[in-house]
């Protein structure tokens, strides 16, 4: 018999969050598998390397189990004042993509990053721009955050685009390592003021469900 836990104990599976076509969704085994997929099929030009690790290279099958077993970690580490919070993207109900949040030592600093994919396939429709501006409205006004930041290597140009459209300043850069070679990373943070006064194009509707019980959880 399946036990359901009630929203106290794990209150993950009961949110959402919408905007327009683009839902984010806790993801459960068969939205995960089913992201594997999608992952395995590919998320960016073989010849570029958007990640600090470089989870997407190998066969289809490596990369599968690659995402399996990243997201698996992260799901048991939730809780506590450290978390990352990874969420499926559904584009009319078909998963395409992850989204996520995390932050360290949230109830003080109430602060998270940020970071996703997308399948290739799925790119260049705008789900990219409404799936981060959901999840800035779940950071912001569901769960209370204070700032978000983010980053992306300096030449993933559609990366860096979306980031400044979105709103985030320039917050400094960094010399990291990317497959054996030195590559620039640009650092980008958002206020929670500056999020407050984003103009009307950047404010479409966005619907919370289940976001107080997780923001509980998560010492918000």
């Amino acid at each position: 018999m399946t036990t359901i836990l009630a929203p106290a104990v794990w209150p993950f599976p009961a949110l959402r969050v919408t905007c327009g076509d683009v839902e984010l969704r806790y993801m459960d085994d068969e939205l995960l598998h089913a992201l594997a997929a999608v992952a395995a099929a590919g998320v960016h030009d073989p010849s570029a390397m958007p990640f600090t690790v470089p989870w997407t290279r190998g066969t289809p099958q490596e990369v599968a189990r690659s995402t399996l077993t990243y997201h698996w970690g992260t799901r048991a580490g939730l809780g506590g004042s450290s978390w990352s919070l990874e969420l499926a993207v559904l584009h009319e109900g078909r998963p395409v993509g992850i989204q996520a949040i995390a932050a360290r030592d949230y109830p003080v600093t109430r602060t998270v990053t940020s970071g996703s994919w997308l399948g290739r396939t799925y790119q260049g429709r705008g789900i990219g721009t409404r799936m981060r501006l959901a999840v800035l409205h779940l950071a912001f006004d569901g769960l209370g955050a204070q700032v978000a930041c983010t980053d992306a290597f300096a030449d993933n140009a559609a990366s860096n685009g979306v980031t400044r459209r979105i709103g985030y300043l320039a917050d400094g850069q960094e010399i990291l390592e990317r497959e054996g070679l030195p590559a620039l990373s640009l650092r980008y943070r958002l206020e929670r003021a500056d999020w407050d006064r984003r103009p009307p194009e950047l404010r479409p509707e966005v619907s919370l469900d289940g976001a107080d019980a997780v923001r509980e959880f998560l010492g918000g």
